[in-house]
């Protein structure tokens, strides 16, 4: 299993992709980690100015600055 590159209650940036419905722009926080798929981790992320959580993998989350 891979190591989580991202810990809990981290902002990190979402690379929103046409595959994936409409995503709020801006910070998005690490609320929580899910199952890798095919080796990649995936987190539960969630955007203040949205009500919902988003699953995204690791490869979609990118380090604030």
């Amino acid at each position: 299993m891979a190591p989580y590159q991202f810990k809990i209650r981290q902002s990190v940036q979402f690379k929103h992709h046409e595959r994936t419905r409409p995503a709020a722009r801006g910070l998005y926080e690490v609320v929580g980690y899910q199952p890798t798929e095919d080796g990649e981790p995936r987190y539960r992320i969630k955007s203040t100015l949205e009500q919902h959580e988003r699953i995204a993998l690791e490869s979609e989350l990118s380090h604030i600055d």
